[in-house]
């Protein structure tokens, strides 16, 4: 490890070595300045930025050039902050809030609205530059932000508007922010300027020809053009985390290389001379913020992509130096940017392209053309620069991502450019728009496609608990094997290969998971589901075959069953019960009005609609069946209607609750039953679904609306002859956003619960 270590040293100074560093100490020390002063307060910031001045002031003495840089700087961003917090500590509006007094205020809209829901209420959240304050001890002008809710009146706001309204005051936690609002009448609106009016025009035209598309590129055109995320689903947002294609979802620095690019080359063609080209490069940043809002993400990504610009005409040693300079002056700027997430990412990346992309795409150019070589080293630098920082915000490593971003990368930037043309041509009468927003939505299309795909491979990320200095020397080991392996094609694709026979059929660590609440047995063509109710399980349906489902149990370490519930008496859920039952310490059975076991030694107990049940440490709730199928006198009888039958609408539907995650598990109902479920008002709603019947053809749309699952789980056996499961349910869960997943290709399939996310591991 250590020789291995000292072998990643001598590469990163190769690495380095040629690059302007010279802005590196100045930018990491104002980075550090500016994250504990703010930590710490404004007395603090003064006291740093007169020890820089001193320091300052020796250094010039002794022409200590290098030291007098950093001494500067941190003196700078010392007295930023300084000013910053002194603001925001002792400012009117912060007083108020203190005191949580209501006032009248006259405010500028400085960020889209967002709506959220709360207590089945819908609400708006809108950020503010309040500039004039009113209560009753008089009149006072400030620029202070804060965050202010209000009802649905609040939802029609664009940014640049201003306002008068009448506000209950309360602080925020601390941050740029100085306090929240809660909206209580909202007085006259004005117009924003031309300039802002502009823009949202143009915002409004990219969703307008963006709807002229696939549906994927409704949502996801107007976030890669203008970071409008509003129509994204929280599934689209979770599978590109898994994927690694987060980025793609906001306002980075690549939308506005991609954009500078472009129009820099059409001034080229159009015959502007190389000195006014800096020109057409600045006009492009200055609209790209107002498209994109003068926020704090963007204004960081503009001056990540004028980096890019720099190192594409400087050269890497002047990219790097553009980048150090840029983290300083966004510093001096906007000072929260060093706790920002986004800030240590997009640093990150941009650092991992500088300094890795050309030893990457020397060593791949070796023996692959040239461009390819530099679309592989892109996303691979990225990675492996971004990928500790990744570690500490989610607790994942993504291992599929540089895939995943070298397969979507090839639509990013036509998705981009065609979206904006769209957008532009929609302000001109007629229907110019239509064709660019029609191709823009099938590439956003494509790039979804790829981040569902690469985040339902079984190995896309996998846990990461160590600190992060350890991730980042293990990158930096990684890095340098990676280098070497890039010179060799057999090595690389050898690589490559066995990474790919990873994240299909990825090594289990052991089994069960870590976590596990819930897991859908491979017992072929039937169904067995249990769900981990502390120190026992609940075991819903028992499959078809004893041996199958107590192999399962034994796999999972169950030997104690809190209860059975065999949702109706068909045998490819009953005829297992004997290898739940036998060798095990259980409670009783539980069957509903389609049978299921014989009342063996008083064991089996029958329950119906409406039942609330304690099972361990679970909350179970008997929603059906109701209607007709709760009146099933015969379950013997099974008179069949196509692919329909009495007794499968006579299941019993379970909705259980567990370690705050809510498992709706459904027997074999159908349309009929599902329907009926929903007529009688049960709350359907649930974060995992056990899709019914296998995952057949008859599934009800509005029944898996209102269930609303993130994960699904499908129990079918390999090959079976029914078809199961459809490509017509299939379809249907994607539609409405949930992520599926099956034991016929996949296993067992456990439910885990970490850290507050859902995820499935299987086996």
């Amino acid at each position: 490890m250590l020789a291995a270590l000292f072998r990643a040293r001598v590469a990163l100074g190769r690495a380095v070595r040629g690059h302007d560093l010279r802005m590196v100490p100045a930018a990491g020390a104002a980075w550090a300045v500016a994250a504990g002063v703010l930590g710490t307060g404004s007395r603090t910031g003064l006291a740093v930025s007169l020890a820089g001045l001193a320091v300052l002031l020796a250094a010039l003495l002794r022409r200590h050039a290098a030291l007098a840089l950093v001494a500067a700087v941190v003196a700078g961003v010392a007295a930023g902050c300084a000013w910053r917090l002194a603001l925001d500590e002792h400012g009117p509006v912060p007083a108020l809030a203190a005191d949580h007094a209501v006032a009248s205020v006259e405010a500028q809209v400085r960020s889209d609205p967002r709506t959220f829901e709360r207590a089945g209420r819908t609400g708006v959240v809108v950020g503010l530059r309040v500039e004039r304050v009113t209560t009753r001890h008089g009149t006072v002008t400030t620029r202070a932000l804060v965050t202010a809710f209000g009802d649905e009146s609040a939802g029609g706001l664009t940014v640049g508007q201003r306002l008068t309204a009448r506000v209950s005051l309360a602080p925020a936690d601390r941050g740029p922010e100085v306090a929240t609002a809660r909206l209580l009448r909202l007085g006259p609106v004005r117009p924003p300027p031309w300039w802002w009016g502009g823009a949202q025009d143009v915002r409004d035209g990219v969703a307008r020809a963006a709807a002229h598309g696939h549906p994927d590129g409704r949502a996801l055109v107007p976030a890669l053009v203008d970071g409008d995320e509003r129509g994204l689903t929280d599934e689209l947002r979770e599978d590109f985390r898994r994927s690694g294609l987060t980025h793609l979802l906001a306002v980075s620095g690549t939308n506005l290389t991609i954009v500078l690019a472009c129009l820099l080359a059409l001034a080229r063609v159009g015959g502007v001379s190389p000195r006014w080209t800096w020109a057409v490069g600045v006009a492009a940043v200055v609209g790209f913020v107002l498209l994109a809002r003068a926020e704090p993400s963007v204004v960081r990504a503009a001056a990540m992509g004028l980096v890019g610009v720099a190192a594409a005409g400087l050269g890497s040693r002047g990219g790097t130096r553009a980048l150090a300079w840029a983290v300083v002056v966004l510093l001096l700027v906007d000072p929260w940017l060093a706790l920002r997430p986004g800030f240590v990412l997009s640093v990150s990346a941009t650092a991992g392209i500088l300094l890795l992309v050309p030893p990457f795409a020397d060593a791949l150019g070796r023996w692959m053309p040239r461009w390819a070589a530099v679309a592989l080293a892109v996303p691979l630098a990225a990675q492996l620069a971004c990928t500790p920082a990744v570690a500490v915000l989610s607790g994942e490593v993504s291992l599929v991502a540089v895939l995943a971003n070298l397969l979507a990368a090839p639509a990013v930037a036509p998705a981009t450019v065609l979206g904006l043309g769209a957008g532009l041509l929609a302000l001109v009468p007629g229907p110019w728009a239509v064709l660019p927003g029609w191709l823009a939505g099938w590439c956003a299309h494509w790039i979804a496609s790829v981040g569902r795909w690469s985040a339902g491979l079984p190995g896309a990320s996998v846990e990461w608990g160590a600190p992060w200095w350890v991730l980042a020397l293990l990158c930096a080991v990684l890095g340098v094997g990676l280098h070497r392996a890039a010179r060799r094609p057999a090595l690389a694709v050898g690589l490559c290969l066995g990474l790919v026979v990873v994240l299909v059929r990825p090594p289990q660590p052991g089994w069960p998971p870590r976590g596990w609440l819930m897991v859908a047995c491979d017992v072929g063509q039937g169904d067995a589901t249990v769900v981990d109710v502390g120190g026992a399980a609940l075991v819903v349906d028992a499959g078809p075959d004893p041996t199958a489902v107590d192999a399962c149990l034994d796999r999972l370490g169950v030997d104690r069953v809190a209860a059975v519930a065999l949702t109706h008496a068909h045998a490819d859920h009953v005829d297992g019960l004997g290898g739940v039952l036998e060798g095990r310490d259980a409670g009783p059975v539980l069957v509903g009005p389609g049978g299921g076991a014989p009342n063996r030694d008083g064991r089996t107990t029958q329950v119906a609609a409406g039942a609330r049940l304690s099972v361990g440490g679970a909350q179970v709730e008997v929603l059906g069946p109701v209607g007709p199928g709760a009146r099933v006198s015969d379950p013997s009888r099974d008179e069949q209607d196509g692919e329909g039958s009495a007794v499968n609408d006579a299941s019993l539907v379970l909705r259980v609750h567990v370690r705050g995650v809510v498992l709706l598990l459904t027997g074999d109902v159908e349309p009929a039953g599902q329907d009926a479920l929903l007529r009688a008002g049960a709350d359907v709603s649930a974060d995992v679904l056990k899709v019914p019947h296998h995952g057949s053809a008859r599934q009800s749309r509005r029944f898996v609306e209102a269930v609303g699952a993130r994960l699904a789980t499908v129990s079918a056996g390999r090959d079976n002859s029914y078809g199961h499961p459809s490509a017509a349910a299939l379809d249907l869960l994607r539609d409405v956003g949930t992520r599926t997943f099956r034991t016929d290709r996949d296993g067992d399939l456990a439910v885990v619960l970490r850290d507050g996310r859902l995820s499935v591991v299987t086996r």
